[in-house]
């Protein structure tokens, strides 16, 4: 999804593609990370950039309930959350098929660096809630955010707590200045490390990004999904906007753990000698 500076318009967006995939039999549906908005935590900071934080459940989460109630959807919503106590997440909500907020994660791992293209210190506490698995008729799920994909554990515990697919909701690219070889090497990296995820975890993973330029960053899409034996299943291009619709045979994570039993033999402490 290419996000524009347009609330109305990037919610509209977002609905389109959401009634698009349900017409071809999507069950669950997950949005790029703060698609309501620019990804606003490029330098400088600029406190005006709070006015856009909401309220769960709030407008948005009403908005998608209604589609997901009307199209039986569960929908992982990536918004910029103002408590009732006045703090600041990058958060997920799980909207069920009833249009009922299922629950809702709060980012665990906020970037600082580099300043000028990812500040979100400035902006997000760093998540208090843990990490969360969401049970619904489509499967166990659980939402992770972005930089939550280069830590193991958040995936190792997600998987732990029962999660069959894990959603990267994801704003993620290449810095504009020239980088030569490194970017290459970045965009592989990043899925690499997830289908890594996947297959040590014996889970599918579903990773959604942005498209578009804006400021420093030109984000690289490629949204994908593995199976937990690591093959990639689908993915979108790197410089337009796309709606992939992707089956996932849950019974291959059953038939996986009975040849690779990684959860199973996992040795939580290890002694030293």
């Amino acid at each position: 999804m290419k996000c524009t500076e347009n609330r109305e318009t990037n919610l509209k967006k977002a609905i389109a593609g959401i009634e698009h995939a349900a017409g071809k039999g999507a069950r669950v549906v997950c949005l790029p990370e703060l698609f309501l908005s620019p990804y606003f935590c490029q330098g400088p900071k600029d406190e005006r950039h709070f006015n856009l934080a909401e309220s769960i459940p709030g407008p948005t989460t009403n908005a998608l309930g209604d589609i997901a109630k009307k199209r039986r959807l569960v929908i992982v919503c990536s918004l910029f959350e103002k408590n009732p106590v006045g703090k600041f997440f990058n958060s997920v909500a799980v909207i069920g098929i009833e249009g009922e907020v299922l629950g809702v994660y709060h980012k665990m791992h906020i970037p600082s660096l580099p300043p000028d293209l990812y500040a979100e210190n400035y902006y997000f506490e760093k998540g208090d809630k843990g990490f969360m698995v969401c049970d619904t008729p489509y499967g166990k799920i659980a939402p992770l955010v972005c930089y939550d994909q280069w830590f193991p554990e958040a995936a190792r515990i997600v998987a732990a707590k029962g999660a069959q697919i894990i959603f990267y909701s994801t704003a993620i690219g290449w810095p504009r200045a020239d980088r030569g070889d490194l970017k290459r090497a970045e965009h592989d990296a990043w899925q690499v490390i997830q289908r890594s995820h996947a297959i040590a975890n014996n889970v599918f993973v579903a990773a959604v990004n942005r498209i578009g330029a804006e400021g420093k960053m030109r984000f690289w899409g490629t949204s994908f999904v593995s199976d937990p034996y690591g093959r990639v299943l689908a993915k979108a291009s790197t410089n337009k906007e796309e709606n992939l619709v992707v089956e996932c045979d849950l019974s291959i994570i059953d038939e996986m753990r009975k040849d690779w039993p990684f959860l199973e033999e996992r040795r939580v402490r290890i002694e030293e000698r």
